[in-house]
């Protein structure tokens, strides 16, 4: 039987939190992070908290959310339990784990105990953009900046060739014309009906 060595290994996670996370919750899930890395042998490298960023679509119904970065060193099953610790919290909506490099040596790492500092997470309290139904419709003129996605109403008809532009009315007002006539004919034969 022959003994397998574990080699050590880099690996970084992303993880986002509820964009309603308070400062307290926000830091228990940094020291467990911390804790379980250290339990299974590991070394953090590096804590960033990124902040409160839109997602990429809604997650959970939430369309913002905490953004932490962790960059750490380990052995075995270190990721797996990471990614167990992650999943049992109500506050991290999605995780993701990357392997960085195969084969690290301990001994040349270094690290920054600056970087590895758990910062506290000062987030102030998000003013909720209330979108008005009419807004989101497309109803509200939001000014001439604005991209327009429908027809354009300012259109003038010196924008259309000469020759359109001069049949097209001649066209609507002989149609307008005909449906008056049909319409005085209609009353005239109720009124003679009666």
């Amino acid at each position: 039987m022959s003994s397998q060595t574990l080699r050590t290994k880099e690996y970084e996670t992303i993880y986002i939190l509820r964009s309603d996370v308070d400062a307290d919750t926000a830091e228990k899930v940094q020291v467990r992070v911390a804790e379980v890395v250290d339990r299974n042998k590991g070394k953090l490298v590096k804590v960033e908290a990124w902040g409160r960023r839109r997602l990429a679509y809604p997650v959970a119904k939430q369309k913002k959310g905490v953004y932490v970065y962790v960059r750490y060193v380990g052995v075995g099953n270190l990721v797996s339990e990471v990614e167990r610790n992650l999943k049992l919290s109500d506050a991290v909506l999605k995780y993701q784990t990357v392997l960085l490099n195969e084969h690290v040596d301990t001994a040349a790492l270094t690290i920054d105990p600056e970087e590895v500092k758990l910062a506290r997470l000062d987030l102030p309290a998000e003013a909720e953009e209330a979108e008005s139904r009419e807004k989101a419709l497309g109803l509200i003129d939001l000014g001439p900046d604005a991209p327009r996605r429908h027809f354009d109403r300012d259109t003038r008809e010196d924008d259309f060739e000469p020759e359109a532009a001069e049949e097209a009315p001649a066209s609507v007002e002989a149609d307008k014309a005909e449906k008056t006539e049909k319409t005085v004919e209609k009353t005239e034969e109720k009124k003679g009906e009666a």
